[in-house]
């Protein structure tokens, strides 16, 4: 079986439902992934409709170019989606914005890339492998402050100070640059203290996330997005992180022309609103839990461009 079948879109239909796909539309899906929403949106459009991919893993793009490359609706760049604004392609409006945020099963699966601990491996967790520092590369230089900062910041890691501690100790004798090493040390620092998760799950999250900028790549991609959408066009936003889905919720909001400030001082005018929410947050259903247990963390959050001056 190919990556391309392996891997299960999360919320598949909702994610795509949310994006109220018209068939002459224009759409950009920023994290293609292997394309399972992709293919959903392309479904949908009719022979003037545009579907636009971006994603920064050179495999994931190696996948599109495969697939859609020789269809005339679909154009491809190999890219991080938080550039979307700077793509030609993007400069002429969008009517949907669809994100799938985090690491995707092919690049857990794939053990030479260094994101899981399930088996011994390179430690580089780059999901572009040709740009950047590997976790490894972090590791070896960063101080024992900033590693605990990592740590706690975008794992919630409560030992963080004692497995930063014990990194910097472990790295004087020798490197840590495999994964296998690095899941080995935090289990003995912090035991198995959660049945049926492995020790080492909060730090490999927060590496991650570091290692790719993960955050700021949601922040600098949330504001182009809305910036190369049209009035009534959608954006649609899968997290799996409570920093990431607090970033989505909080976006939506402050562009929402609601008023500002807070219960101790006076009320701040509100900006022009720019985007509407368009319902609630979505979680997947239990069937699709049992079915894809790594969709158990999801989250979904719809959002609306309306026409600045409008009411929200």
């Amino acid at each position: 079986m190919t990556d391309e079948r392996q891997h299960i879109p999360v919320m598949l239909n909702e994610a795509v439902e949310g994006l109220a796909v018209r068939e002459g539309g224009r759409y950009l899906d920023g994290t293609f992934g292997r394309g399972g929403h992709a293919r959903a949106v392309l479904s949908r459009l009719g022979p003037d409709g545009r579907l636009l991919l971006m994603d920064r893993d050179p495999q994931a793009i190696a996948a599109a170019q495969k697939e859609f490359a020789a269809d005339p609706r679909v154009t491809i760049r190999h890219a991080n989606f938080c550039t979307l604004a700077e793509w030609d392609e993007t400069a002429a409006g969008l009517d949907g914005v669809l994100l799938d945020i985090g690491v995707s099963s092919p690049q857990l699966d794939e053990a030479a890339r260094g994101f899981s601990f399930m088996a011994d491996a390179p430690l580089d967790m780059r999901m572009d492998p040709t740009q950047g520092e590997s976790a490894a590369d972090f590791l070896a230089h960063a101080d024992e402050r900033e590693i605990a900062d990592v740590l706690w910041i975008y794992g919630e890691e409560r030992f963080s100070r004692k497995i930063a501690r014990v990194i910097v100790e472990h790295r004087k004798e020798s490197p840590i640059t495999r994964t296998g090493e690095l899941a080995a040390l935090v289990e003995r620092v912090i035991g198995r203290r959660e049945p049926g998760k492995h020790p080492a799950t909060r730090t490999f999250q927060a590496l991650r996330i570091r290692v790719n900028g993960e955050l700021e790549a949601l922040e600098h991609g949330l504001e182009a997005a809305l910036e190369r959408l049209t009035p009534g066009g959608r954006l649609s936003v899968i997290s799996f992180h409570s920093l990431e889905d607090r970033m989505v919720k909080q976006f939506i909001r402050d562009h929402s022309g609601r008023v500002q400030g807070s219960r101790r001082g006076p009320p701040v005018a509100a900006a022009p609103a720019k985007l509407v929410a368009v319902g609630k947050a979505q979680f997947p259903s239990d069937a699709e839990q049992a079915a894809n247990p790594r969709a158990r963390s999801a989250v979904l959050r719809v959002a609306e461009k309306v026409a600045v001056g409008s009411s929200a």
